[in-house]
């Protein structure tokens, strides 16, 4: 007999609809997974023989063949143990096979028939929703997460045998009921606030334009001046998410299960500091089945990549293309996945490699060759993709012993919020630009206008700093949103020379 059995798996950050079939048929016993399985799913059928058996159902003497459809798409994961399972059992009549229509599954099981948590719920609930299926049957631990969607039945169950008897009717289970407003949480606590910085107002100031315009920084300084703490506490300025943003952000964070049963959405924008060891696949995704790396977990939040020279070359150049899409293409033999990478980038570095260069106090020790090959570790393609440019300097004593405390982040976070209410007003019509820092020459052409004075002035900057044609954009990017902090239309003179400050160093 056959039974087929609606599932799931998860194609790049997107659901994948998969029908499990099952088929029972006479002849020597065996079990046959077919449909491009990877080694998960074809040691599913010991997991599966083990918890029919355990659950006290007879398991089939027969010739078993499971079928995953569509057979041209490679699946991986253990979220398929349920759903093979039930296809065993239904093809077995052990309960009618129309009730399969109606749902899908997922599930990884345990010896003794007990449901685990599976990561990539989220975006399968999505597309189960697309399809028009009724609901979803998932993990008891997976059920918040599935609930994010609604539209759709969300069964929850904790092992094989209520599951079976759910499906024969022998079992009344209410769907999961959870109210996506209480899921953003409208007053996040951090944990670090821009109040513990002591003195560095002009990286303060420049902190502040990022996060109103989304622009990336880049950091340089001496040991301890800084860098680091505040490259932590940019996130605590940024606008809060959105819904669409939250579940963009917590799809990627459910294909990796990184989701916590308490918290099934990221509503706290994300920050990433991977360590300078890290290779090329962790950074930007990879894998034989692809998936994301950092960039795509920083997405809608912040990067930060302490000792900037000391990352593989090779590794930090695959930055430039999210740098510039704002997503990333993974290619393998079989098919190109797409993975949403659009974060602000914050990059922190030494200025030579014992630290003291240019240090007023402290002697530094490199000779010039190794003060030009440490820096020369790091791209001009790759700077040039970084908006603000910042020296930070060492904070004098009089500064670090001062009691008083600086701006708090939440009077910071205002002004940032009523900056990118600007822009939101300004690419309304746009949906693929949020921020200032996303605009292309068309939308630099229309949005930045430049008073007489500004145009002779950044005329000048561009001959003297010999920029490029992206350094120009850049500079009308930054300059588009310090006007925007102060609330004017009109790129004037003032704007443009405070933009122009941070790409001299670049």
């Amino acid at each position: 007999m056959l039974a087929k059995v609606h599932s799931g798996a998860v194609l790049g950050v997107d659901g994948l609809s998969v029908v499990v079939e099952v088929d029972l048929a006479l002849g020597l016993p065996m079990f046959t997974t077919v449909g491009l399985p990877d080694g998960s799913v074809r040691e599913s059928k010991e997991r599966v023989k083990a918890a029919i058996k355990n659950c006290g159902y007879d398991f089939p003497p027969k010739r078993i063949t499971v079928n995953l459809a569509p057979a041209d798409i490679k699946k991986g994961g253990a979220g398929f143990d349920l759903p093979i399972a039930l296809g065993i059992l239904a093809a077995s009549e052990l309960f009618p096979t129309d009730v399969l229509k109606q749902y899908a599954i997922l599930g990884e099981l345990s010896l003794d028939g007990e449901l685990r948590h599976v990561p990539g719920v989220l975006p399968i609930a999505l597309k189960v929703k697309e399809e028009g299926l009724k609901g979803i049957l998932v993990p008891e631990a997976n059920k918040l997460e599935a609930a994010v969607v609604k539209g759709i039945d969300v069964i929850a169950v904790n092992s094989l045998h209520q599951a079976v008897d759910f499906l024969a009717g022998k079992l009344q289970l209410d769907p999961v009921i959870l109210n996506q407003d209480d899921l953003l949480v409208s007053s996040i606590a951090y944990d670090v606030d821009f109040q513990e910085v002591k003195g560095q107002e002009h990286v303060k100031r420049a902190f502040e334009i990022a996060a109103c315009g989304g622009h990336n920084v880049a950091l340089k300084g001496v040991p301890g001046s800084g860098k680091t703490m505040l490259a932590r506490r940019l996130s605590t300025i940024l606008p809060g998410m959105s819904f669409d943003e939250a579940l963009e952000t917590t799809k990627i964070y459910s294909i990796v299960g990184k989701l916590t049963t308490d918290a099934p959405l990221v509503s706290m924008r994300p920050f990433r500091a991977p360590h300078h060891t890290i290779s090329d696949a962790g950074l930007i995704g990879g894998g034989q089945i692809p998936r994301p790396g950092e960039v795509s977990l920083a997405h809608n939040g912040v990067l930060f990549l302490d000792e900037l020279p000391e990352f593989k070359k090779h590794v930090l150049e695959v930055l430039r293309q999210p740098l510039e899409a704002g997503d990333v293409s993974i290619a393998r033999a079989h098919q190109t996945l797409q993975f949403p990478a659009r974060f602000v980038l914050v990059v922190a570095s030494n200025p030579c490699p014992c630290g003291y260069y240019g240090d007023k106090i402290r002697e530094c020790q490199c000779t010039p060759q190794q003060i030009q090959r440490y820096n020369s570790k790091v791209s001009g393609p790759l700077l040039d993709r970084i908006d603000l440019h910042l020296e930070v300097a060492a904070v004098p004593f009089k500064e670090i012993s001062d009691e008083r405390q600086g701006e708090p982040s939440s009077k910071i976070k205002k002004r940032v919020d009523a900056c990118r209410k600007i822009q939101q007003t300004r690419y309304q019509n746009n949906r693929n630009i949020h921020c200032n820092a996303q605009m292309g020459p068309g939308e630099i052409e229309k949005y930045c206008s430049l008073a007489p004075p500004a145009i002779r002035l950044l005329e000048k900057s561009v001959e003297k700093l010999g920029l490029s044609a992206r350094g120009y954009h850049r500079i009308l990017k930054i300059a588009r949103t310090i006007a925007d902090m102060d609330t004017k239309q009109e790129l004037e003179i003032s704007h443009v020379a405070e933009a122009v400050q941070y790409r001299r160093n670049g």
